[in-house]
C-alpha cells in the first residue's frame, strides 16, 4: 500500500514509476475499471473549491503528482517518495505497445486528436487505438460516450482531457464502464508543443507562487 500525501484534501499516492507501474500491471490484469489521474499544480488550484469531486478523487486507485513541486509543498516530516512521472508514462505506454493493448483515447480537440493519433502511430504503433472521442463540458453525452467505449472492449481510456472534466467524468462514470484501466493525463500531454503564452515561464512562476500560499493557508486552517 503507497503511502498518501494530502495536498490541498487530494491525497496523493508517494511511490516510484517502478511501484506505480507495477500496481498498474496488476489493475489491467483485473475487473472492474480501475482510476489512475495525473494531477498538475494548476489541476489541484483549479478544483481547490471542488470539496464534493474531490472527495470523489480520494477514492481512485492512484493519484500521481505531475509535478516535482506538488510533493515539494506537502512538507512532510518524512520526504516522499517522489515519482518521475514522464519514466512512468513511458513504461506505461511501452507496456501498452508491447502487449499490443486496446485503448480508447478521450480528447478535448481536432488538433490533440490528430496530434495524438500521428504520436501513437510513430511511437506506439503495437498499440489498438480503437477509438477516439473528443469531449467538451458543454453539450456532454456521457451515456453515448461510455455505450461507444463498452462496445470497444478495451483495455484501457487514456484522457487527454482538462480539469475538473476529465475527473468528473470518470468519478460519474466509473461504475459504467467496460474496461480494466482507465488514466487520466490531462490536456497538455499532446499539445505541449503549442505553448502559448499561458504556459511561459512567468505564468508559471505566479501560478507555482499562488499554489505555495494556498498550501500555507490550508496548514494554518488545519492546525486552528
Amino acid at each position: 500500500m503507497n503511502e498518501k500525501i494530502n495536498v490541498l484534501d487530494v491525497n496523493i499516492d508517494s511511490c516510484t514509476a517502478k511501484e506505480a507501474m507495477k500496481e498498474t500491471i496488476a489493475f489491467l490484469e483485473s475487473e472492474p475499471v480501475s482510476v489512475i489521474d495525473v494531477v498538475s499544480v494548476d489541476g489541484l488550484m483549479q478544483m481547490n473549491d471542488l470539496s464534493e469531486l474531490k472527495a470523489r478523487m480520494n477514492e481512485f486507485d492512484l493519484v500521481l503528482p505531475g509535478e516535482k513541486l506538488i510533493l515539494e509543498a506537502a512538507e512532510e516530516a518524512r520526504l516522499p517518495k517522489e515519482i518521475d512521472i514522464k519514466l512512468y508514462l513511458k513504461m506505461f505506454m511501452r507496456y501498452l505497445h508491447k502487449n499490443h493493448k486496446r485503448m480508447y483515447l478521450l480528447v478535448e480537440s481536432e488538433e490533440d486528436g490528430q496530434e495524438a493519433f500521428r504520436y501513437m502511430q510513430r511511437t506506439y504503433s503495437g498499440i489498438q487505438l480503437v477509438g477516439l472521442a473528443k469531449v467538451s463540458a458543454e453539450g456532454r453525452a456521457d451515456d453515448m460516450l461510455v455505450n461507444a467505449i463498452n462496445g470497444s472492449e478495451v483495455d484501457c481510456i487514456l484522457s487527454a482531457l482538462s480539469v475538473p472534466l476529465q475527473e468528473d467524468f470518470i468519478a460519474k462514470n466509473r461504475n459504467l464502464l467496460d474496461a480494466r484501466v482507465w488514466v487520466g493525463v490531462g490536456n497538455r500531454m499532446f499539445s505541449d508543443h503549442r505553448q502559448g503564452l499561458g504556459h511561459g515561464k512567468l505564468a508559471k512562476f505566479l501560478l507555482n507562487h499562488i499554489f505555495k500560499r494556498e498550501m500555507e493557508k490550508n496548514k494554518l486552517k488545519t492546525k486552528s
